[in-house]
């Protein structure tokens, strides 16, 4: 089984490797376009006045432009499932899971990164910000790593079963090509997203802590406050729309 997640906004400063190398990342072969970017991101940092940074990074705190402003090939590295730390990597709480678990998730877990692309949860990465869907002048970034990496997701991804927890904003930088899960959460009826990212952590944890590789596993083991509303196939597409009843 493989999960494909979003990244987060906000991301904790704790540092356990050196610096970016090749051996960073899944997709060695690829590394020197994960370099094209950060080439880009940068010059563009170097070019900016202190007004435009903050409007980049959106942040005001000068000590943090300031740091945010370094070199991020020299800055020292965490893996990534470590780095983040938003909503839904709250209620993943990797740290608290067994060592089974956590390699679970690093093996097994694509994190669609703003700034690097499509990562594995044990990727190395250095603390730094990029918004969603933020531009490097006319550079649309997940563009770009959708042509250069979509042949190696595939090989990546073949014949694996798949499941989709990804924003749908992340769809931009891969295109599955195989069947597929997607997990829908309504609350009264409603996408929330709030709702969504929790659940996405809690649906990743349960994964992990239960050692999950089929369907028929997930559906028995969802939260109590999860229940089935309908199963749509559109497609290679399996969406299941689940009501969150507390």
């Amino acid at each position: 089984m493989k999960i494909l997640f979003s990244p987060s906004e906000g991301k904790s400063k704790i540092n356990t490797h050196s610096c970016l190398n090749e051996k960073s990342f899944i997709f060695n072969k690829l590394y020197d376009k994960r370099l094209e970017v950060i080439a880009k991101y940068k010059k563009f940092i170097k070019e900016c006045d202190e007004n435009v940074l903050e409007k980049f990074f959106g942040i005001k705190d000068k000590d943090e432009l300031y740091n945010l402003s370094h070199d991020i090939l020299k800055k020292d590295t965490t893996k990534a499932i470590q780095r983040y730390n938003g909503v839904a990597f709250e209620y993943l709480d990797y740290e608290s899971l067994g060592e089974i678990s956590k390699k679970y998730i690093d093996e097994n877990v694509l994190i669609f990164s703003n700034l690097f692309g499509p990562i594995l949860a044990k990727d190395l990465i250095p603390y730094y910000k990029l918004k969603q869907g933020e531009k490097i002048k006319d550079f649309n970034i997940e563009k770009f790593y959708k042509e250069n990496f979509s042949s190696e997701l595939d090989d990546f991804l073949e014949n694996k079963l798949i499941i989709d927890l990804r924003a749908k904003f992340y769809e931009k930088f891969y295109t599955i090509k195989q069947p597929f899960i997607t997990l829908t959460f309504l609350k009264n009826s409603k996408t929330l997203s709030h709702f969504a990212k929790a659940y996405r952590g809690k649906i990743l944890r349960i994964l992990a802590s239960k050692n999950i590789h089929s369907k028929e596993a997930l559906l028995e083991n969802l939260p109590n406050d999860l229940k089935i509303k309908e199963i749509k196939i559109q497609g290679l597409k399996e969406e299941i729309i689940l009501d969150i009843v507390s």
